[in-house]
C-alpha cells in the first residue's frame, strides 16, 4: 500500500482535517485513501498522548490493510513513549479482554461488517473503558492532525513493542463466565463470514464437549469471498440458513468480521430477532446476580430495543434502563448503573462481569446454555421473546432531519392520549393495558449522526397498527415544505456503524410474516418466466409508495424483486409472485403465477 502524502482533505491550505473519519465511537475510513499508514501513526501517536500509563495492546483483524495500518499504530505509539503489546490477529472482544486483564489501553484496527476496502479503529482506555468523542476521541484527533501538519512525530521516552498471545485467556475467561453444564449435545453450524470468528469459534466452541460444530467460512479472508461479514443483512444469512437444514442443527450462529456481533438461527433456519436474544440473556444475568445476593439488577437497552425487553427485565426482578444508540454511550451508562447486561437491535451484547464490553462470543454461549438446559428446540427457547409486530429500522434521506421530526412531532401531539420524549431524537407513545390490542403502538424517530437521514422505528401489537402508523410517519417525515413526497425518499441502507437493516421481527424492515417466510424451507417452487421477459420498472403494475417497493423482498427467499408484466419476479429464486389491483400478493410457497402475454 502506496502513502499518501495528503492524508485527508483540508480545512483551509496546510491543515489536516481527520473528521471525516475520526466519528462519534471510532475511526472508520477507506484504506489507503482516507485511512493511509500515515494517519495511522499519528493516531497511535495521539492516542498514547492521552493516556496517564504507557502501557497499550494492539490487535488487528484479517482485512488485508490490517496488518500494515496495526504496524503504523504501534509506530507510532512506540515514538510517544507507549509500552506496546502487538496481539497480532484478534477478534475485537478479544483484545477487550486483553484490556481488561492487563489493565492496558487498547487499539483494534478493524472496520468491522463494512466492505473489505474500509479500515478503522475501534479504542479502549485500560479495562476495556469506552473512549468516543466526548471523552477523549476529539482530543485523539486533534493531537494526530497536529503531528501531521507538523510533518513528523517527536521521540518522546522510551517506547518499545513486543509480541503477546492473548487467545488462551480470552477463552478461559469466556467458558468461565458461561460454563456449559452436562446435558444434552446440540449441533451448531457457525458462519464466520472469512472474518475473525473464524478463529474464535473453534478455539471456544469447538473445545465444547456438548457442541458438535460444523464450520463454514471459517478460512480468515479479508477479500469476503462468499459474502460480506454483514450478519444483520438477509440476503448474508443464505449460506448459514442452508446449512442449518441441510445438517439438521440446532442452532446457527453468523458473526460479523471483527466478531463482537453476533446473529442467532433457529433450527429452522429463522432468524432470532436481537431483541429477543437480549431479552433471554438479561433474564439469565438477572437470575444470576439475584442468586448472587443483588436486589434489583440492572440491565440496560438502546430506545429502539422492543417494548418486550423492558417487560422481560421487570417481570424478572431487574431495572430496565433506556439508552440512547451507540456502543460508548451503552458502556459508560452500564458502568454508572453497574448493570449486569446490557443490548442492542443491532446485535450488540455487552456484559458487566466482560469490563462491560460487547462479545458476540459470549452472547452466544448463553443462549447456547440455554438451549442445553432444555428439552426443546432453540425457536421454543424464543418464542416468548417476540410477542409484537415492528416495522424494523426504515432509513429515509431528507434534506433537513431535524426539520422533518419536529414536522411529525407538531402532527402527533394533537393525538390523544400519546407520550413523547426526546432521548435520542423523538419517541412516541401510545401504550396502556387498558387501550384494546389495536391501539397499542411506539414509534422512534432520530437523526443519523454522518448523513441526512432519518431512522424510524415502529412498534405495535398488531401488524395493522404498526402499519398504519408507519405509512403515517413516514409521509410526513419525507414531505417537504410544500407537503409533497420528497423527491427520492425511500429506505436507505446506510447506518452508523451497524447494517440498517436488521433481521426478524421485531428488527425487520418486513413483516414479520414476510421475515419467517424468507428462509423458504418445504415452499413448492415458483414458476419461472421465460428468458427474456423482464420489463422496465413499473411494468408490474404494483402501485405501491417508493420506499415500500424499495425493501418489498421475496417471502420464499428474501431476495430482491424485479418487475414483469403484471408481477415481481425474485432475481434470486425465480419466483414470480403476481400483482393484482396494484398490490403485489407476496405469499409463501403460492402455487400459480400470471401468464406472462
Amino acid at each position: 500500500m502506496t502513502e499518501q502524502s495528503t492524508p485527508q482533505t483540508s480545512a483551509a491550505p496546510g491543515r489536516s482535517d481527520l473528521s471525516g473519519i475520526v466519528l462519534a465511537n471510532d475511526v472508520r475510513g477507506r484504506a489507503g485513501d482516507t485511512l493511509t499508514p500515515e494517519i495511522a501513526r499519528a493516531l497511535g501517536a495521539a492516542f498514547a498522548d492521552q493516556l496517564d500509563a504507557p502501557a497499550m495492546i494492539v490487535a488487528h483483524d484479517m482485512r488485508l490493510s490490517s496488518p500494515e495500518l496495526s504496524r503504523a499504530v504501534i509506530e507510532g505509539a512506540v515514538r510517544r513513549g507507549a509500552i506496546v503489546a502487538d496481539a497480532g490477529l484478534s477478534s475485537t472482544d478479544q483484545l477487550y479482554c486483553a484490556s481488561g486483564l492487563h489493565h492496558a489501553a487498547g487499539v483494534m484496527v478493524t472496520a468491522s461488517h463494512n466492505p473489505g476496502g474500509d479500515n478503522g479503529f475501534k479504542l479502549c482506555l485500560p479495562g476495556a473503558r469506552p473512549i468516543g468523542r466526548d471523552s477523549g476521541l476529539e482530543e485523539v484527533r486533534r493531537g494526530a492532525e497536529a503531528y501531521l501538519d507538523a510533518g513528523e512525530i517527536p521521540q518522546s521516552g522510551e517506547g518499545r513493542a513486543e509480541g503477546i498471545d492473548t487467545l488462551e485467556d480470552y477463552v478461559a475467561a469466556l467458558q468461565g463466565l458461561v460454563p456449559l453444564p452436562a446435558g444434552r449435545s446440540v449441533k451448531v453450524v457457525v458462519d464466520a463470514g472469512n472474518g475473525m470468528a473464524g478463529r474464535t469459534a473453534p478455539a471456544v466452541l469447538g473445545t465444547l464437549d456438548q457442541v458438535e460444530l460444523i464450520g463454514l467460512h471459517l478460512e480468515l479472508d479479508g477479500s469476503f469471498p462468499h459474502h460480506p461479514a454483514d450478519p444483520l443483512r438477509p440476503e448474508n444469512l443464505r449460506d448459514l440458513q442452508e446449512a442449518v437444514i441441510r445438517e439438521g442443527a440446532d442452532l446457527g450462529l453468523a458473526f460479523d468480521g471483527d466478531a463482537d456481533r453476533c446473529v442467532v438461527l433457529d433450527e429452522h433456519g429463522t432468524p432470532v430477532p436481537p431483541s429477543a436474544i437480549t431479552a433471554l440473556i438479561a433474564q439469565r444475568e438477572i437470575a444470576r446476580a439475584r442468586a448472587g445476593g443483588q436486589d434489583r439488577p440492572a440491565v440496560v437497552a438502546n430506545l429502539v430495543s422492543s417494548r418486550h425487553v423492558a417487560e422481560a427485565v421487570q417481570e424478572a426482578g431487574g431495572e430496565h434502563v433506556r439508552t440512547p444508540v451507540g456502543h460508548t454511550l451503552i458502556k459508560t451508562i452500564m458502568a454508572e448503573h453497574g448493570a449486569v447486561f446490557g443490548g442492542e437491535h443491532s446485535a450488540h451484547y455487552y456484559f458487566r462481569d466482560f469490563y462491560f464490553a460487547d462479545s458476540g462470543m459470549l452472547a452466544a454461549l448463553h443462549v447456547l446454555t440455554a438451549l442445553v438446559e432444555t428439552d426443546g428446540t432453540a425457536s421454543e427457547l424464543v418464542s416468548a421473546h417476540s410477542p409484537y409486530v415492528a416495522s424494523g429500522e426504515i432509513n429515509s434521506r431528507v434534506a433537513d432531519a431535524p426539520a422533518a421530526r419536529e414536522r411529525v412531532r407538531a402532527h402527533v401531539v394533537a393525538w390523544p392520549g400519546v407520550s413523547t420524549d426526546d432521548l435520542d431524537g423523538l419517541t412516541v407513545e401510545h401504550w396502556g393495558e387498558e387501550l384494546p390490542a389495536e391501539e397499542r403502538w411506539w414509534f422512534s424517530l432520530r437523526s443519523s449522526n454522518t448523513e441526512p437521514l432519518l431512522r424510524l422505528n415502529v412498534e405495535a401489537v398488531e401488524e395493522a397498527t404498526m402499519v398504519r402508523i408507519r405509512d403515517e410517519v413516514l409521509a410526513i417525515a419525507t414531505a417537504d415544505a410544500t407537503g409533497m413526497p420528497a423527491a427520492g425518499d425511500g429506505a436507505d441502507d446506510a447506518a452508523d456503524g451497524a447494517s440498517a437493516v436488521p433481521l426478524g421481527n421485531p428488527d425487520d424492515t418486513r413483516s414479520a410474516d414476510e421475515t419467517s417466510a424468507a428462509v423458504g424451507t418445504g415452499s413448492p417452487a415458483g414458476t419461472e418466466l421465460p428468458a427474456g421477459t423482464e420489463l422496465p420498472a413499473g411494468a408490474s403494475g404494483a402501485d405501491v409508495p417508493e420506499w415500500v417497493r424499495s425493501i418489498l423482498r421475496c417471502p420464499d427467499c428474501g431476495g430482491e424483486l424485479r418487475d414483469v408484466e403484471r408481477a415481481l419476479q425474485c432475481t434470486s429464486c425465480a419466483h414470480v409472485h403476481p400483482v393484482e389491483g396494484g398490490i403485489p400478493v407476496l405469499i409463501e410457497g403460492r402455487n400459480e403465477a400470471p401468464t406472462p402475454s
